[in-house]
């Protein structure tokens, strides 16, 4: 099986594909950038917050029954959660970037045909097209 995924990568790396200007390729570098240091706040201020909750919790722990324990561990875990999904929205971001950087930002990572421009204007970070996105969900 991995024969016609090698197939459609190099078909997809012999494409042509029409060149962004300099001014555009800087918007959206300027514009992956922003969202990646906000993320990077955001993830910081999450963490933050988590250890002054841990600080918290083990302060005021004294006379807890198994519900309490088991509250504040599923506390911790939604917390921890909510941490691990900013910092894969920030890998998302700097792999955009690195896209960019390649000259394949913008472009299909399945099928090689260009995301379309409303698609990334909603989700800047994406790497399949529409059609490639709604087969994925299906499996």
């Amino acid at each position: 099986m991995a024969k016609p995924a090698e197939t459609r990568t190099a078909g997809r790396k012999s494409a042509p594909k029409a060149a962004r200007s300099a001014a555009e390729t800087e918007k959206i570098r300027a514009a992956l950038a922003a969202r990646r240091d906000e993320l990077r706040a955001e993830y910081d201020q999450t963490l933050s917050e988590i250890t002054e909750l841990q600080r918290d919790r083990l302060t005021d722990s004294a006379g807890d029954d198994q519900a309490d324990t088991g509250t504040k561990t599923f506390e911790r875990e939604q917390e921890i959660s909510l941490a691990n999904s900013i910092l894969e929205r920030i890998t998302q971001v700097e792999r955009a970037l690195e896209r960019l950087d390649e000259g394949s930002y913008g472009w299909c990572e399945r099928c090689g045909n260009p995301i379309p421009v409303e698609r990334l204007a909603a989700f800047p970070s994406a790497t399949l097209c529409v059609s490639c996105k709604q087969l994925e969900e299906r499996r």
